[in-house]
């Protein structure tokens, strides 16, 4: 089946996970991911779900299960297996017992024309880093202060 993505002009690619204390994860998640989906900013490319018990075994839920197609289906235009389930596995590794995880890989769409030039340019990306929000909140404090 195509992807309807193409390479050439696919944008910056995320991943990101965001874990739950405990078992806490409600599904707000899902009506912004659709939003910035639906306006252009992401495209999201994956998604999984994983829950962490206090023994440390791990269950592994993903988009296409029927217990989050309802909720989170409507998100992701295309689903393919971005994430392995080695991938999974590493990131459920990580995690505390007794915690749950949401694991979402997105396309920066919004970004997408620059990556485009970049690479038609000959450019190369040396260095992308995310400034940490303490370190904003830190400097807009101080931006304030004075």
């Amino acid at each position: 089946m195509p992807s309807g993505l193409n390479v050439d002009t696919l944008g910056p690619v995320d991943v990101a996970v965001v874990a739950f204390e405990g078992s806490r994860f409600n599904g707000d998640v899902a009506p912004a991911l659709r939003d910035l989906q639906k306006d252009g900013t992401v495209r999201i490319l994956d998604l999984s779900f994983m829950h962490k018990a206090e023994d440390g075994s791990v269950d592994i839920v993903e988009l296409v299960d029927e217990e989050v197609a309802e909720t989170f289906g409507q998100v992701a235009d295309v689903q393919f297996d971005l994430l392995s389930d080695e991938d999974l596995r590493a990131v459920a590794e990580n995690l505390p017992p007794a915690s749950s995880a949401l694991v979402v890989a997105w396309e920066n769409t919004w970004a997408a024309r620059l990556a485009t030039a970049v690479r038609e340019s000959s450019g190369e990306l040396l260095l992308l880093e995310r400034v940490p929000r303490d370190a904003v909140v830190e400097a807009v404090t101080a931006l304030d202060a004075e």
